[in-house]
């Protein structure tokens, strides 16, 4: 009898475009596993994701503004949506997997640390090289995730397919490019995503007006959050019609770098930012120099693998905002 399963992959060889991963087609898992008889390979890797510790600790991890006073500033969790609905909304304009494409945004920032960029910066100075939030991501479905019950510790941790982990680890424009046609989406959407959001925030805090956006901002992309979206997206979806590979239009590419450097100079570096930054980079400095000091204050390796250096880094980039405060009180103030 066909299951379930096998029903949606003849599906996807009948719908998708030609271009499209399918996921009979998966190059498959690290530890191989027996198929589910209602989900695909790409449905049981969203899932597993979205059922993941390192997923919920997302809503209390900072986007743009360190723990907002307000209901409706963005954190890691509603940025993370936000990009899983714009690169869903690409992909099936596309005929792309719609699977494939939600797996990797909902994991693609699983390795993010607390206080965002911030957090890399601290961690970074302490390896003596860059942390990467991305190679974190993977480091996290790979090791310290675990499908069913932690207890099991079942090898490969979330053990995703390869496609949906070279998503993740190729989210960020400094990498190679993906690839799956799939994957070159999310690395659009995330930054369609932020662009968008991160002017309604500052807007919302009164950093910005929307007079103050550049004119070929305001011009191409449009002054709400709405009308941004639908002109990147629209902008993706003509560009890539063809699917040789993922694009958006010159004309938007442009105002998008245009906006998104407007945005490093008037927002996320400007003078107030840098001394709430500096207070919050001291502290986390001052918590990551207690460990490294102190180690038997830092609990015991989930991994079961890693060194204490390794140990260290874990264990500090999965702490959330709050959680991170709390312990800087706890172990550097008490």
């Amino acid at each position: 009898m066909t299951s379930i399963r096998q029903t949606i992959e003849a599906n996807e060889f009948q719908f998708l475009a030609p271009e499209a991963s399918r996921s009979a087609e998966s190059r498959g898992r690290r530890f191989p596993e027996e198929p589910h008889s209602l989900r695909t390979a790409y449905q049981r890797d969203r899932d597993r994701i979205l059922h993941s510790k390192a997923f919920r600790r997302l809503a209390h991890k900072t986007q743009v503004f360190p723990a907002p006073q307000g209901d409706h500033y963005r954190v890691r969790l509603t940025h993370t949506l936000e990009v899983t609905q714009v690169a869903r909304t690409a992909a099936r304009a596309l005929g792309l997997n719609e699977d494939l494409v939600e797996a990797i945004c909902l994991g693609h920032d699983l390795g993010h640390t607390p206080f965002g960029h911030l957090g890399e910066q601290v961690l970074s100075a302490f390896l003596g090289r860059p942390f990467r939030h991305n190679e974190q991501s993977c480091r996290l479905v790979d090791h310290l995730q675990w499908r069913g019950e932690a207890a099991e510790r079942r090898p490969g941790g979330l053990n995703l397919t390869w496609e949906v982990r070279d998503g993740i680890l190729n989210h960020t424009w400094s990498m190679p490019l993906p690839s799956t046609l799939e994957a070159q989406v999310a690395r659009y959407a995330d930054r369609i995503a932020y662009l968008s959001h991160d002017i309604e925030d500052a807007i919302r805090a009164g950093v910005l007006a929307v007079e103050d956006l550049p004119e070929v901002s305001r011009r191409v992309l449009g002054k709400t959050t709405s009308a941004r979206i639908d002109a990147m997206v629209g902008s993706l979806v003509d560009a890539s019609a063809t699917l040789d590979r993922i694009a958006v239009t010159p004309e938007v590419f442009d105002a998008m770098a245009v906006t998104r450097k407007f945005m490093f100079e008037r927002v996320y570096n400007r003078p107030e930012s840098r001394r709430e930054h500096a207070r919050i980079v001291a502290l986390l400095r001052e918590l990551v120099e207690h460990y490294r000091d102190h180690p038997e204050d830092l609990p015991a390796d989930e991994s079961g693998t890693g060194d204490f250096e390794t140990r260290l880094i874990d264990y500090v980039s999965g702490m959330t905002d709050r959680f991170a405060l709390r312990e800087h009180e706890r172990l550097c103030r008490g």
